[in-house]
């Protein structure tokens, strides 16, 4: 089978099925990412020039759609190059939110394509117009945006043989007319590595420091830390969590940028921002701030968190959430959709209402204070990622089994 994959940010969603496929004989892979891209190769890769400055209009309405329409052009041009080289893909794998996806049925008309249907944005009950405290400035002009940035998903689902989403919530917020031709299906966690491990440690900085099981170790993970994943609220409950637990430390992890919410003002970071909100309430010297980590890393602290906070808008639910739960650890979670779908408070974690600031406090401090009487809600949380989203015996083989349904149709 040749399989062609579309994703600006490759291997993405997509790490696991194009590892899997590469190692099956006969198949021929090939994946097309922009110039410049520093994601690891783990099949052949073919780039596309493309410059976003060079794309962007004095519009704004359309700057989104002219961005992904210009993509979608840059990577159409080598897509001819490899048709005129004789490559014809059986499948085509891609993300549609971005454009790469846009032609693929004008070079190869019989090919069959599945793509990754992310996220359809919604002017209201969804992300934009979650937060009270960050309202959007115009409502009239936002549901015209989120109509540009739903269209190339829109194009893309059209010419899609199957579309793909990892959570039924996502699902969800497709019209139902693309909806009855998207499947559910997440792309896995590896439980085999990502597990307890009643030894694991983890050297904090050169002082030291070292954590272990049984630490009041309290993690947050982002990737960048804005309001999107509840940082906001997480730093203002950190005051009072250390106040009552004098041996309690907090582990942030996440860069200084935005990965989905507006930038932060005066050229500051939201990062800065709120942590300054609570600074003279904080005992500074507990509180650890370690950027981004390697996997290894994040792998190991949640090995050791006695409670990881995880706080979102109604939006893609992250892959850390589910990690920290395969690896054991206690989640602290918002009571909102995407969470809601894994968690059932009390069952395999805590819910607390995502702007309950005391609330997710005492949540965290009572987990601190009793650890070993939420010891069931941590092997149930095991138990939940290891039933439903296994890679290797649950997701990979489901995945592989949808690329030979949709190629041999």
């Amino acid at each position: 089978m040749r399989v062609l994959f579309l994703h600006q940010n490759f291997p993405g969603q997509f790490r696991h099925v194009a590892s899997a496929l590469q190692q099956q004989p006969g198949n021929q892979l090939l994946a097309l990412v922009p110039a410049g891209h520093t994601g690891p190769k783990i099949i052949r890769t073919r780039e596309y020039p493309f410059d976003p400055r060079q794309a962007r209009t004095n519009f704004p309405l359309a700057g989104r759609y002219t961005d992904r329409v210009a993509r979608g052009a840059a990577a159409v041009a080598v897509m001819r190059k490899l048709r005129a080289e004789g490559f014809a893909p059986d499948l085509v794998i891609g993300h549609c939110g971005w454009g790469e996806t846009l032609f693929v049925r004008d070079v190869w008309p019989d090919c069959r394509i599945l793509l990754h249907a992310e996220f359809f944005y919604r002017a209201q009950d969804s992300d934009v117009d979650f937060d009270p405290e960050f309202p959007p400035p115009d409502v009239e002009s936002l549901r015209l945006e989120m109509r540009t940035r739903n269209s190339t998903t829109i194009i893309g689902l059209l010419d899609a043989d199957r579309g793909i989403t990892p959570t039924a919530w996502q699902a969800s917020l497709f019209p139902e007319k693309l909806r009855t031709n998207i499947t559910v299906l997440h792309e896995g966690i590896d439980t085999d590595v990502i597990r307890p491990s009643p030894a694991a440690s983890v050297a904090l900085d050169a002082s030291g420091l070292e954590l272990r099981p049984g630490d009041e170790v309290v993690t947050f993970v982002n990737r960048d830390l804005e309001q999107y994943r509840g940082y906001h609220i997480f730093m203002r409950a950190l005051p009072r969590i250390l106040e009552r637990r004098p041996k309690a430390r907090a582990i942030i992890v996440g860069g200084n940028g935005v990965s989905y919410g507006a930038a932060a003002p005066a050229g500051k970071s939201w990062r800065e921002i709120f942590f300054h909100e609570v600074r003279d309430r904080l005992d500074t010297r507990r509180v650890h701030f370690v950027g981004r980590v390697p996997h290894q890393t994040l792998l190991g602290l949640m090995q050791v968190s006695a409670a990881h906070v995880y706080l979102t808008y109604p939006f893609v639910l992250s892959w850390s959430m589910l990690e920290a739960m395969s690896a054991g650890a206690l989640v602290v979670g918002s009571r909102t959709p995407p969470v809601e779908e894994i968690i059932t408070h009390g069952t395999n974690g805590i819910l607390c209402d995502f702007f309950d600031v005391n609330g997710v406090a005492d949540a965290v401090i009572d987990a601190l204070t009793d650890q070993a009487r939420y010891q069931p809600l941590r092997d149930a949380a095991r138990r939940s990622v290891v039933e439903r989203y296994d890679l290797k015996r649950v997701c990979l083989p489901a995945w592989l089994a949808l690329c030979q349904e949709i190629v041999r149709v």
